[in-house]
């Protein structure tokens, strides 16, 4: 293994920091399990996600560091995602059993900062904003960020909903409304998805979230780019709807929605469905598209004989959706938070 070259990290005498390589990987996935436990109660290391972010697919588009103690202990890990131009998604986890956290996590911060600003300068655009996403009882990195200049500025419900065997019967669900359709996203014969379908499910998304907090545009390559990075991802987990237009009940259906879900790392060896995103066309709301997509991934997880389908929600969605999902069996088991910066480049 070649041994990766130190960065310039403001952290405190005595400490250093590197690329975290795979030997890193147990330490990291425990940090990683350590902090949400703290603020959710429950966490199991996952050694697999981590190494796919530390020397998979997922580490071509993040920058990251880790910092290391006199005594050659990692005890923190900074990771900064190149999400899109002026788009970037940071974590900053330290062991808070360890020795000064507090100036570990400054430092960590200080880099990112720097980090956030290279990557914009490589972009092209004179600023990025930086996008932290800590739990919201995370009293500790509440503080950090705070104290590196970030503003809180949207909390986010983490929702979970059982599923039952019975949920893969036919018949377990309502059908979709008279004028709505729901289907899986077609696939060639050897299961490689429809060029048509994906890039449908790109635009549905895109046209969807356009009154949505703090959207904006993602191009498609970029769009699968990212979410193919997941190891969760399943192309077998995206799905489209379409309605009747009601002007002209003849023409082809129009795309009205789309729901590209994940498999989820497993609990007490269970696996999960996560529905990464959930769009409805305006011109479609109120028509049960939402409704019908979110039957159809429950009745997909009940026949993986999964036991959750979980997903994220706006708190101040401006279509109500938290209302949608708890009507339909989701509760909500723990908040986080989004915190922003803007860095301009020097």
């Amino acid at each position: 293994m070649t041994v990766p070259a130190p960065l310039d990290v403001p952290l405190p005498a005595g400490w250093t920091a590197r690329v975290p390589h795979l030997d890193d990987v147990p330490v990291l996935a425990d940090l990683a399990a350590a902090e949400r436990r703290a603020a959710t109660g429950s966490g199991t290391p996952d050694p697999g996600a981590v190494a796919g972010e530390v020397a998979g697919p997922r580490s071509w588009t993040r920058r990251q560091a880790v910092a290391v103690d006199p005594q050659g202990t990692v005890r923190g890990w900074a990771s900064v995602h190149d999400r899109a131009a002026g788009r970037v998604v940071v974590e900053v986890r330290v062991d808070r059993s360890g020795p000064d956290p507090d100036a570990v996590a400054a430092g960590m911060y200080a880099w990112v900062d720097a980090q956030g600003r290279e990557l914009a300068a490589l972009r092209g655009v004179g600023a990025a904003q930086l996008d932290a996403g800590p739990y919201a009882d995370d009293a500790d990195q509440r503080r950090w960020l705070a104290a590196s200049g970030y503003e809180h500025v949207r909390t986010w419900l983490q929702m979970r909903r059982p599923v039952s065997p019975a949920e893969a019967e036919d018949g377990a669900f309502p059908p979709p409304r008279a004028g709505v359709t729901v289907r899986r996203v077609a696939a060639h014969e050897n299961g490689v998805p429809v060029a048509v379908d994906l890039q449908t499910v790109h635009q549905v998304l895109e046209d969807s979230f356009q009154d949505h907090f703090n959207s904006y545009r993602e191009g498609f390559a970029e769009f699968l780019q990212r979410l193919r990075e997941d190891p969760g991802h399943r192309w077998d987990h995206w799905w489209l709807a379409f309605v009747d237009d009601p002007q002209d009940p003849q023409a082809p259906p129009l795309p009205a929605g789309a729901l590209v879900a994940s498999v989820t790392a497993p609990e007490s060896d269970d696996p999960g469905t996560y529905v990464e995103y959930i769009g409805v066309h305006r011109r479609a709301r109120g028509r049960g598209v939402a409704k019908g997509l979110l039957y159809a991934v429950v009745a997909d997880a009940a026949r993986r004989g999964r036991s959750r389908v979980s997903l994220e929600v706006d708190a101040d969605s401006p279509t109500g959706a938290d209302g949608l999902y708890t009507s339909l069996g989701w509760e909500t088991a723990y908040a986080t938070e989004s915190w922003h910066k803007d860095v301009e480049v020097r």
